[in-house]
Parts: C-alpha cells; sequence; structure tokens
C-alpha cells in the first residue's frame, strides 16, 4: 500500500496535506474532510497525525489519506464492526475502509461513523 506523493516533507497542516494530493483523489478527501466536519462538534479540531489528516475530538476522532490506488478512512475498528453490514462492498480491514480515488464514501455513512467515534470517545473515563 503505497501513499500518495505528498513531497518528502511531513506535511504541518490539513491543508498543506491536501495540496500536495493530486486529482481525484484531493476532491475525494477534501468532501471526507467536509462531511467529517459537518457532522463533528464545533470543537472538533484537525491536525496531522501518523503523517494523515486526523480530527480530534476527545481523543482522536478517525484519520483520511489518499494512497496510490485509493483513498481511505480510518474510524476505528470498533466502529467498523458495529456498521460491519453497511460496509458490505467495501475494501475493509480492521479499522480501514478503503474507496476509489474518483469517488467519496456516502456522505450519510460517514456522518454515522462520525457519531459513533463521537459517541465512543465521550464515553470514555478520563484520567
Amino acid at each position: 500500500m503505497k501513499k500518495a506523493k505528498t513531497g518528502d516533507r511531513v506535511p504541518k497542516t490539513v491543508d498543506e496535506y491536501l495540496a500536495g494530493v493530486p486529482e481525484p483523489a484531493r476532491s475525494t478527501l477534501q468532501m471526507i474532510r467536509a462531511t467529517i466536519r459537518s457532522a463533528a462538534p464545533a470543537e472538533a479540531t484537525e491536525a496531522i497525525s501518523y503523517r494523515m489528516p486526523a480530527f480530534k475530538y476527545k481523543g482522536l476522532l478517525m484519520w483520511y489519506a489518499a494512497f496510490a490506488d485509493h483513498c481511505s478512512l480510518f474510524p476505528g475498528s470498533s466502529v467498523m464492526v458495529a456498521f460491519k453490514n453497511e460496509l458490505k462492498g467495501y475494501s475493509v480491514s480492521k479499522g480501514t475502509i478503503r474507496f476509489p480515488v474518483d469517488k467519496p464514501l456516502p456522505a450519510a455513512l460517514v456522518k454515522k461513523l462520525v457519531k459513533a467515534r463521537i459517541a465512543e470517545n465521550e464515553g470514555k473515563k478520563r484520567r
């Protein structure tokens, strides 16, 4: 699984990351980003984590990224289990959903995944 070329330096912001992603993957990830943003609380922040764009809210919410031949959303393994029936037809592994560079995941599905992660993060005990 080869990551899309984003230059040799590590992007410091999500905008910098996306600027280095070729089309059509850039537009696809911008749609994913907007969908996550619309479903996440206003206090959610964006960051680069593991060299990928991520949303944080009471902990990490989820990551997304472009690779040479696909894009991925990383909502976490527990959410993947909860939505396994809705994820049929997608290439999935333990905590990853892969989809074509020119075909974003349906917004309704992404919003459900975000809401599930928010509930999960809000339920965690803070130490």
